[in-house]
C-alpha cells in the first residue's frame, strides 16, 4: 500500500508504493497490490516501487482506485489480430 501522505511527483502521476509494506508475491508482481489476488495474474500498473520496478494490481482493484490505462502504462494498447 501507499504510505500516508505518498504523493506523485511533479512529473508523472504514478505511485512509488512502500516495499515493507507489500508482500513478497506482491512484490515480485505475483498478487495484486491491493487485494491479495493471484490468479488471474495482475496485470494492471498500480505505482511502482523505489527501486522503478512495478506494482500490479487486478482489473477491479485499479478501477476502485481511479487507475487509467492510459497513465498507468504511459500509452494506450491496441490489441490486434
Amino acid at each position: 500500500m501507499c504510505t500516508a501522505g505518498a504523493r506523485p511527483d511533479d512529473t508523472s502521476e504514478t505511485y512509488v508504493y512502500d516495499p515493507e509494506a507489500l508482500t513478497g508475491a506482491q512484490r515480485m508482481g505475483d498478487a495484486c497490490a491491493v487485494c491479495h489476488t493471484q490468479w488471474p495474474r495482475p496485470r494492471r500498473v498500480l505505482g511502482r516501487l523505489p527501486d522503478g520496478t512495478g506494482v500490479f494490481g487486478c482489473q477491479e482493484c485499479a478501477d476502485i482506485i481511479g487507475v487509467d490505462l492510459a497513465t498507468a502504462s504511459g500509452h494506450r494498447v491496441y490489441a490486434a489480430r
